[in-house]
C-alpha cells in the first residue's frame, strides 16, 4: 500500500497539464514548445481564496508568501542560482528552475540551517526535457515510471535535482546581499527561514518566475 503523503503527491505529479496522455509519447511534430513559460502565464494566480503559497520572483529578487491574493510576508534580496533562472534547467549549470512547485520534505539538519525540497523536476519538465531532446524516450519513461513507484521525482536525470529553499548557515551574509549565489536553490537569510518554516509546509506550493 502506498502512504497517504506518497499517494497525495504521487497525484499531483500525474495532474500537471498535458501528462496524463503523454506520459509515453514521442514529441509532438510540431516542435519544441515551453510547457513551463505557458503555465507561468497563470500560476501566480491563488488556487483559491484561502491557499497559503509562495512566490518566488526571478526579476525583484523577492520571496513572498500570499494568502490568496493577499501579501503576508516578502523577503529580499534573495539569492538565487549563479546562472540565473530559467524554464530548462539541467544537472551541473547553476540554474534555478522556473515552474511550479510543491514542498515536499523538509530537512532541518541541512549545512543550510533549513532545507526546504521542492518537486524538481516535475512532469512539465520531463516533458520539455522529452521535447528538446535532453530526455531520450527512454529517459522520460523511466522518469514517470520511477514518480510512481515512490510518489516524488528522480533526482539522479539530466535534469540534476536537490533544488529548494534554504538559508545561509555558515555563509556569508555580505554576499548573499549582493550577488546569485547558489547551485540553483533559493537562498534566503537565517532569520527569514525560520520565519518561513513556521508560515508554510509540506504541499505548500511555490511558484518560482
Amino acid at each position: 500500500m502506498i502512504p497517504v503523503n506518497r499517494r497525495r503527491f504521487l497525484a499531483m505529479a500525474l495532474s500537471w497539464p498535458a501528462v496524463a496522455s503523454a506520459a509515453v509519447n514521442a514529441p509532438s511534430q510540431a516542435g519544441p514548445s515551453d510547457l513551463i513559460e505557458t503555465m507561468l502565464t497563470r500560476a501566480h494566480l491563488p488556487r483559491h481564496s484561502n491557499e497559503l503559497w509562495v512566490l518566488v520572483d526571478d526579476k525583484e529578487a523577492t520571496l513572498s508568501v500570499f494568502r490568496g491574493s493577499a501579501l503576508i510576508e516578502r523577503f529580499m534580496p534573495i539569492s538565487l542560482g549563479r546562472s540565473g533562472a530559467k524554464t530548462q534547467r539541467v544537472r551541473g549549470d547553476n540554474v534555478t528552475p522556473k515552474g511550479e512547485f510543491r514542498i515536499n520534505r523538509f530537512n532541518y539538519q541541512s549545512q543550510w540551517r533549513t532545507f526546504m525540497g521542492i518537486d524538481f523536476p516535475t512532469p512539465p519538465h520531463a516533458r520539455m526535457a522529452l521535447e528538446k531532446g535532453i530526455y531520450s524516450q527512454a529517459d522520460y519513461e523511466n522518469y514517470f515510471d520511477y514518480y510512481r513507484r515512490n510518489g516524488y521525482p528522480p533526482q539522479d536525470t539530466a535534469l540534476g535535482g536537490a533544488i529548494g529553499i534554504h538559508g545561509l548557515g555558515s555563509a556569508d551574509p555580505d554576499i548573499h546581499g549582493r550577488f546569485h549565489w547558489t547551485q540553483g536553490c533559493v537562498a534566503v537569510t537565517n532569520e527569514q527561514i525560520d520565519r518561513l518554516t513556521d508560515l508554510v509546509g509540506v504541499g505548500t506550493r511555490v511558484v518560482i518566475r
